[in-house]
Formats: C-alpha cells, structure tokens, sequence
C-alpha cells in the first residue's frame, strides 16, 4: 500500500526573462485586454526615470496609464483601500503591479479586491476561503519586479499587514498569480547596495526553508536546491558590483525560483520575522538574514542528514555544519546583522513575537514544531548572537 500524500501543486505562469524585456510591456499588458492599467510602485520607485519612461512607453503604445505609489514597505491594509479607490476612479482596467516585495503584493491585491464586496481578511490563506471570491471582480495583473527577493511575481498570494492588529496576513487566490511577468536585470542595476543584500538573502531564505520542509514536494525541492545554488554563487557578486548583470539575472531567477519552491513550505525563519517586521517595521529580507542561522541551528536534528546531501551538490565541506559556516561567513561579508540589535529590535516585545510566530501560517511548514517555548528559544539567540 502506497504511503504517498495527496498533494495538491502549481506552478507559475509565463515569463519574459532577459535584459531589455521591459521594452515588451505594452504588448504584455495589451495581451491582458488592458487599456487603461494602474501601475502600482512604491514611493522610492514612482519618482525615478524608470518608472516614467514605462508610463511614457506605455502611452505611445496607445495604452492610458496611471501611477499609485501610496505603499509601504510592509504593505497595509489602508494601501489596499486607497489603491482599490484610485482603481475604481481612474476607470482602470488590469494592474501592472512594478517593483519589490511591496508594490507587487500590493499591486495583486489592488487587483484582487477591486470586484470584492467582501473585506479583504475574508480571504485570508486559511483552507478554503479563497472560494469565498468573486473570480470575476479580480483584474489581470502583469508583474514586474525591480528587485530580486520575494519571487512575488510568480506567486499565487499577498501579504498585508492589519493595522488595528499589527499582525500580517498572507491573502491567496489562483487567479492572483500575475498573467505574464517581466524579468530585466537592468532594473534591478540601481538598487542600493543594501537593499541588494536584504532581498538576496529573503530569496536564499525562501529556498533553504523550502528545501528543509518535511512536505512532500520533489518538484519543489529540486527548484529549491538549484535557487539555493545561485544566491549562493551570486549574491556576493551582485553586492560588489550592483551593474553586474549576469549576476543580477541569476539573482533574479533565484528570487522567483524560492516563490515557486516554497509551495513545498516555510518555516520559523518566517514566522519569526514577520511579527517582528510588523512591529517594528524591519525589513523583511534582512530580518530573515538575521534569523537564519538561528533557526537552522534549532532545526539542526531534523534537517542534518537533508543539509549533508545539499553540501554535496553545492561543493561546501562538512556537510550540515559546512552550510552554516558558508551562510555565516556569506552573513560577515555583506554587512548582515548579526543580532537583532543591528535592526533595533529589543526584548521587550519577545513575548508577543513568540505568540504571533506560533500562529504564523509559516510556522507549520517548520520541520521541528515551533513552540512559544521554541520561538522564544530561537528570538533570545538572534538577540545574543549565540549560534
């Protein structure tokens, strides 16, 4: 008798990878049936030339277009609203949702919510309450990141941040996942060294977590190793020379590759961050660069034979213990954080992060059960420095 689980996959949709592509917006967005699209950006990205010479490109295609940038780097509840009201004003039809980690999870869930008459927590990633959408409410989007980290461009889901509760909410839908993406190296040539390293390590975050889930996900984990592999390989180079577009493509694929793989699951490195990400407003990448190494070494007796095969393929030394010495060192050399105290975080909130990390949809793909006792274990390391 077979052992196997039922399992349910998805995998992304199509994506124009390459240096230039950018250039093939207008036709991705009229393939859509978009005529009249809202970009959504954020701030930092709405005042830059890129952003206008794609609204300029954009309109001498024949295509109207708008910009809403009223997003912040974690994404609220509130953003939701305003950009879904700029939606409804501007008679906009599709979503061209551009730049990092927020202005495409923002950008999708502008898209979704501009036809729902239900409030957005309704569809939180909790079973099936994505049924409870009006599939016909939800806007085409075409996503285009400008940094390479969340892989949000091939994903399924958005995350928000609920400003009464400060706690963040993971809101999934099939018909989120972006119809086409567009992946050009050259925009992610200007980001600031630090915001280089920060959405790296989120995609080298989103592989080893999905590498070490228990779930059954073969597909998944192969994706996971070969994403793992790149950032490796590429982060370093990408943070030496930001025009370094070999390796800002490589980047770019292994952002999106970690989205892909954690279909397969997250784990503690997530469900730690973002409480702390939402309480004091850290950014994501870096504060699961800072947690790493914390959670691996909790996660050590459960994962230790996985990390000697990974070892193996990557070329590292000393299997599981050679991994966590490449990621420290990795850590060392591009300025990482060690403890919290590099993001600000203190003690004083440690017992709310614990209780919020436990309840973290992220938690359960963790391959030791994270507890209260566990998660105060793993935030009181990441607040000493003790590996």
């Amino acid at each position: 008798m077979s052992t196997l689980p039922n399992m349910n996959w998805s995998y992304p949709t199509a994506v124009r990878f390459g240096v230039g592509r950018i250039k093939e917006l207008a036709d991705a967005v009229k393939a859509a049936g978009m005529s009249n699209p809202l970009l959504v950006t954020d701030p930092g990205l709405a005042g830059l030339p890129m952003v206008a010479d794609v609204i300029a490109d954009l309109k001498s295609a024949g295509l109207k277009a708008a910009v809403f940038s009223e997003v912040k780097p974690n994404p609220i509840d509130k953003n939701i609203e305003a950009g879904v009201a700029a939606y409804k004003a501007g008679g906009h039809d599709g979503v061209i949702a551009f730049g990092g980690g927020s202005g495409l999870d923002a950008g999708k869930l502008i898209a979704f919510m501009s036809g729902q008459s239900r409030p957005i927590w309704d569809f939180e990633d909790i079973g099936d309450w994505w049924t409870r959408a009006d599939e016909n409410g939800i806007a085409p989007i075409v996503a285009v990141p400008t940094t390479a980290g969340t892989g949000s461009e091939v994903g399924r889901a958005g995350v928000v941040t609920n400003s009464e509760t400060h706690t963040k909410k993971v809101i999934f839908h099939p018909k989120m996942l972006p119809e086409t993406v567009i992946c050009d190296p050259e925009l992610t040539a200007g980001m600031p060294r630090m915001i280089t390293i920060g959405t790296g390590m989120d995609a080298l975050a989103h592989c080893l977590e999905a590498y070490s889930s228990p779930f059954y996900h073969p597909m998944s984990e192969g994706i996971a190793v070969e994403g793992i592999r790149l950032s490796l390989e590429n982060l370093p180079k990408v943070a030496a020379d930001g025009n370094d577009l070999e390796a800002r493509g490589h980047m770019m694929s292994a952002a999106a590759m970690g989205a892909v793989a954690f279909q397969k699951g997250l784990g503690a490195i997530h469900s730690l961050s973002h409480p702390v990400g939402a309480l004091y407003d850290t950014h994501h990448g870096m504060t699961n660069a800072v947690f790493m190494p914390y959670v691996l070494q909790f996660n050590k007796a459960a994962i230790e034979d996985k990390f000697g095969r990974l070892a193996g393929f990557l070329g590292i030394e000393g299997g599981y213990q050679g991994i966590l010495d490449t990621i420290l060192k990795l850590r060392a050399d591009l300025d990482v954080p060690h403890t919290l105290a590099g993001l600000n975080v203190g003690d004083e909130k440690r017992d709310l992060i614990a209780e919020m990390a436990i309840v973290d949809p992220t938690a359960g793909g963790n391959p030791v059960k994270l507890t209260k006792e566990g998660a105060l274990e793993i935030f009181d390391k990441a607040l000493s420095g003790e590996v």
